[in-house]
């Protein structure tokens, strides 16, 4: 299942806080990436979050991997996970009248 996930800020984040968690954070991202969890990552034009693009059996088992990141781990920031289904819309082109 595919899974977009976005984080949401957390109104007392700074990155001097962050700071010490980043490079491990970005280990775990990068374990995540190899083995297929993660299958893209981007930060947002607009602002400096991310948005995952992630493959899961279910979002209940997306939602425990996304907690063995270390700034989620200890609620720097956190997701909106949105299960995704294949576009069906097409299927309108080929009704009969």
């Amino acid at each position: 299942m595919k899974i977009l996930a976005i984080e949401k800020e957390i109104s007392d984040l700074t990155f001097k806080k962050m700071t010490p968690y980043l490079k491990e954070e970005s280990v775990r991202a990068w374990e995540l990436f190899k083995n297929g969890f993660i299958r893209e990552m981007y930060f947002r034009q607009d602002k400096s979050t991310v948005v995952l693009m992630l493959e899961a059996e279910s979002k209940e088992e997306a939602e425990k991997i996304m907690q063995t990141l270390p700034l989620v781990k200890n609620g720097f920031i956190e997701f909106d996970l949105i299960p995704l289904r294949a576009y069906d819309g097409f299927e309108r082109l080929f009704e009969k009248s």
